[in-house]
């Protein structure tokens, strides 16, 4: 029988069950510099991952002092008690919502050395479209950007608008870090907003065709 989730339903079973799904499953992990340096607190970068994927991505890097760009809407609530509960540092904002107290939330952040996360598609997308948002953040605050994917091997897809993934029982996920776009990098010294997101979103989606 083909089970069918749905986003009520995940936020029905709460986090203490997703906990409980997540300690089943298996990571395999991209060996990565800048990655090891974000985990140990050694350096400090602006996250940018699909919405679709941060329930493995925020499991797997839950507890080590990251930042995370919540939405204010309603349906991120869930998100947000769950990011909380993992030891993530909550910044509140998103495009449709507090997008300026995001930003200033975030790049405040990033200057005080914590490293925080992005879902430039979210809260309500389009699907994988990149929002400035996480490119402005990295260019004022002057730190690269680490794109980042999870690939699982058997998991549910929400009815959602972005297909949310929900990683099934025993799923061996692997993480994969993509190289760090510097803003000084680019094709000029000084790149705009709209080059660097569409340099990031570029990378998060040569991660995925690599997977």
């Amino acid at each position: 029988m083909k089970i069918r989730l749905k986003p009520s339903t995940v936020r029905a079973v709460g986090q203490p069950l997703v906990s409980a799904l997540a300690a089943t499953w298996r990571f395999d992990v991209d060996q990565s510099e800048m990655a090891a340096a974000v985990r140990a607190g050694e350096r400090t970068c602006v996250i940018v991952c699909w919405h679709e994927e941060i329930l493995p991505l925020l499991w797997y890097h839950r507890g080590i002092g990251i930042g995370i760009v919540v939405s204010e809407a309603r349906d991120g609530q869930y998100l947000a008690d769950m990011a909380e509960k993992l030891g993530y540092e909550l910044i509140r904002g998103s495009s449709t919502r507090g997008g300026v107290r995001a930003l200033l939330g975030a790049v405040s952040a990033l200057e005080d050395g914590v490293s925080v996360t992005f879902t430039p598609d979210g809260p309500q997308g389009p699907r994988r479209y990149f929002a400035p948002g996480a490119a402005l953040a990295a260019h004022r605050a002057g730190v690269p950007i680490l794109p980042i994917r999870a690939t699982a091997s058997s998991a549910w897809r929400l009815r959602s608008w972005d297909r949310f993934v929900v990683p099934k029982p025993g799923a061996r996920i692997r993480i994969h870090y993509g190289n760090p776009i510097l803003p000084g990098s680019m094709e000029s010294p000084d790149p705009n907003v709209e080059q660097l997101a569409a340099a990031a979103e570029r990378a998060l989606n040569l991660l995925g065709s690599a997977a």
